[in-house]
């Protein structure tokens, strides 16, 4: 069992996984060769920049006590308790081959030692070692970022022990949330070896189609289901400079050709290097991107593909969006063509050098290099006729891997093995597929917004299925169609969750409560908001544990449905917050009431404590609009509490809420309506008056005053004495502040900007 681990180098990626270790409690020990003045100066320096990186490394910086720092030559005994060591040295392999020889004779019997190489064979690194330290070693490679970046490849050796591949397997994906790929031992492992390709083959043709880096980008991100950062802004984030030494020394390892134009070699001897020099491929300009003109070596303003072939494409699914992306007119329709097939070629002929099973090649690069479907799938969405297709259009022989498939790569549970067999997909143990219940027929209802799932062992599931899984009249309905029939069909309890990539839920449906407002029905709004607030009441006095699972964005009236929750179990990367505020607006969905209670009911066993900072907590939580980074600052916030649970692995997020559901349902009995003591008029003197001290220091609009002092008011329960009130007196005291905001034309103006722009308006 792995209990402490050490890292061995504190460069980005090693200062980067030590981080990662922290943030899931694990202790680390993290070593750099000696400076001369500060013996420990580089790893200090590793440590102090995985604090100060943005995206954050540790998922809270108070973990950061969890690493202890040293240096190779006066501290390297400091690993010997350690259970897993993992080299992150500069890549050569005498440096890596030295540290392990003296590694050999310190590390208690039974250590694993890993590589974190990005391409050295690790037959190569265990040149001299003994036959005990070859059983205990292989290949872990992360990527960078290594908190954010799902995929783990594993490079075991032939000598490695199953047990101690398990090992590294089984803690990599439930301790530090990874999801692991078994990769062969040749230059570049999978996901690198075919995701610098595909850039690579990218810039290229941008030249030969005669297109810009602004089109290039615009063209291979989400259109293909890949990330926004597309191509040129991934290599800007990743470092020109790191892609240059990424190239060369794939060309190097295998003799194939990854040479980048000469012009990408003439930025990097400028220093002009991405995102950490300031310029690359893009330039901020006071405030404004500008893009590089590769013939000219200057910026030029940023514009964007307009076509409206592109636009009718956007909210297509990603199979219909990629077949008919293929066939955009002109240019783009050959450029992406060419890439397509050139890059399918390669994945074809590569994938049975490069890896064990076609399955692994499609997980690498979902989970490395963040595509929504890997290049087989994708494959089989064009069709495998339409890709025989274009490698004859682009004078490409058919590849034995091509010639083997009978219509499709994936049919039926199955997938296509190098042996030229279908083999049963692998079940992941401790993992459900919402996808997989769907096919195998396990819907109970179901509506265009919102399905209820049968998860087995008497849990139910609701999953939304709204853009961004917005809160709008249909979910709400679903929602209670869905405790009804949990209740009368005699299930144990709910779970609410889905698969969306990016978010939980991102709020209510703005679009629809502006149109609303506009047209000054107010009498079907203010029931819209209470139908809100009966339904996340509803999730705390049902009859059954209602267990919900958030991850990513999970904003204003997803994070009033978490937290009516009975219990939570959140993906660790969560962004959840109460974010009204910032579209001129207050929480009416129980959030404003929900955060008063708790922050009282925290403070109510300490008579000494003044009630008021309670109060004050959730007023600063709601006014600033606070978001958390983290589920571990999800629950410093006070979004979570301590009995709801953290799964540093999303796979694992359903499973694991339905474990909890199981848990909760043995004589389950909803709680206790609470009272909830407010101070009426002395809190909301208080607060009114730190309000406008902030408008007299020009530090908030006069818009922004108005919203402070909505919330005050409903935080303070209103004027008068303070005394007890009931949660039903709250709600109505936030749906009339809620409504009172969305008639004004300030608040009217930023819900508008948002939803037009995505950013908030400060007016």
């Amino acid at each position: 069992m792995i209990k402490k681990v050490g890292v061995v180098g504190a460069g980005t990626m090693g200062s980067g996984i030590a981080a990662l270790v922290a943030s899931a409690g694990i202790p680390v020990v993290l070593l750099d060769i000696p400076g001369k003045e500060d013996r420990n100066e580089y790893a200090k320096r590793g440590l102090e920049r995985a604090l100060k990186a943005r995206p954050a490394a540790f998922m809270d910086p108070e973990l950061a006590r969890y690493v202890e720092i040293g240096n190779t030559e006066d501290h390297l005994d400091k690993l010997k308790d350690c259970d897993w060591v993992v080299e992150a040295i500069i890549e050569k392999p005498e440096p890596k081959q030295a540290l392990y020889a003296r590694l050999e004779g310190l590390l208690k019997p039974t250590a694993i030692v890993s590589s974190n190489t990005s391409g050295i064979p690790m037959r190569v690194l265990l040149e001299g070692r003994s036959e005990g330290f070859r059983k205990r070693f292989l290949g872990t490679h992360f990527f960078n970022p290594p908190r954010y970046l799902h995929l783990l490849e594993l490079i075991p050796t032939p000598e490695t022990d199953p047990k101690v591949l398990e090992e590294i397997r089984r803690f990599g994906e439930r301790i530090l949330g990874k999801g692991t790929v078994l990769a062969k031992d040749s230059p570049g492992f999978i996901a690198n070896r075919l995701g610098v390709y595909g850039m690579v083959q990218a810039v290229r043709l941008m030249e030969k189609h005669g297109l810009t880096i602004d089109e290039v980008d615009a063209l291979t991100g989400p259109l293909l289901g890949r990330p926004n950062s597309a191509t040129f802004r991934t290599a800007d984030l990743t470092g020109l400079d790191v892609l240059k030494l990424v190239t060369e020394e794939l060309a190097q390892a295998t003799g194939e050709d990854f040479a980048l134009p000469e012009w990408v070699h003439r930025l990097v001897e400028e220093g002009r290097l991405g995102e950490k020099t300031g310029a690359g491929f893009y330039k901020r300009v006071n405030g404004e991107i500008y893009t590089l003109d590769y013939r000219t070596l200057d910026y030029v303003p940023r514009t964007k593909l307009e076509l409206p072939e592109l636009r009718a494409l956007r909210d297509l699914p990603l199979r219909e969006r990629l077949a008919k992306a293929l066939d955009l007119p002109g240019k783009y329709g050959a450029f992406l063509r060419e890439l397509f097939a050139r890059t399918a070629h390669y994945t074809l002929e590569k994938a049975p050098e490069i890896a064990y099973d076609l399955v692994s090649v499609d997980q690498a690069l979902e989970w490395g290099f963040g595509w929504e479907e890997g290049p087989f799938k994708n494959m089989d969405a064009v069709g495998l006729s339409r890709v025989e297709a274009l490698f004859a259009e682009h004078g490409l022989e058919a590849p034995e891997l091509l010639r083997k498939a009978q219509g499709a790569f994936y049919k039926d549970g199955t997938y296509l093995g190098f042996d030229g067999a279908y083999h049963p997909l692998p079940k992941r143990e401790g993992v459900i597929s919402l996808k997989a219940l769907k096919s195998e027929g396990k819907t109970l209802l179901e509506s265009k917004e919102a399905a209820l799932l049968d998860l087995g062992d008497g849990v139910a599931l609701l999953e939304f299925r709204t853009k961004m899984n917005a809160i709008g009249e249909g979910v709400i309905r679903m929602l209670q169609k869905s405790l009804e029939y949990v209740e009368e069909k005699g299930y144990l309890g709910l779970v609410i969750g889905n698969e969306d990539p990016r978010a939980f839920s991102a709020g209510a449906n703005l679009a629809l409560i502006l149109s609303l407002a506009q047209e000054g029905d107010w009498d079907e709004l203010a029931l819209a908001v209470r139908q809100f607030q009966k339904a996340s009441m509803s999730l705390r006095y049902s009859p059954f544990p209602v267990v919900v699972a958030p991850f990513g964005l999970t904003l204003g009236g997803g994070a009033e449905f978490t937290l009516h929750a009975d219990a939570v179990q959140a993906h660790a990367e969560l962004y959840m917050g109460l974010v009204e505020a910032g579209v001129g607006l207050l929480p009416a969905g129980g959030g404003t009431k929900e955060m008063l209670l708790r922050f009282t009911q925290e403070l109510a066993p300490y008579e000494e404590a003044d009630p008021f900072e309670g109060v004050k907590r959730a007023f600063n939580l709601i006014a600033l609009a606070r978001t958390s980074t983290s589920a571990l600052e999800a629950r410093k916030m006070g979004f979570l509490r301590d009995r709801d649970r953290i799964s540093m692995n999303r796979d694992f997020l359903i499973a694991d809420a339905k474990r909890r559901v199981l848990e909760l349902a043995p004589d389950y009995r909803p709680p206790l309506p609470p009272r909830i003591r407010v101070l009426g008029s002395e809190a909301l003197g208080n607060l009114r008056y730190a309000v406008w001290s902030f408008r007299e220091a020009g530090e908030i609009t006069d818009h922004d005053m108005r919203i402070g002092l909505e919330i005050a008011y409903v935080l303070s329960g209103g004027e008068g004495p303070a005394r007890e009130v009931s949660e039903w007196d709250l709600l109505d005291l936030e749906r009339e502040a809620f409504l009172k905001l969305l008639g004004t034309r300030k608040t009217q103006e930023r819900i508008a900007y948002t939803l037009k722009t995505g950013k908030p308006l400060r007016n």
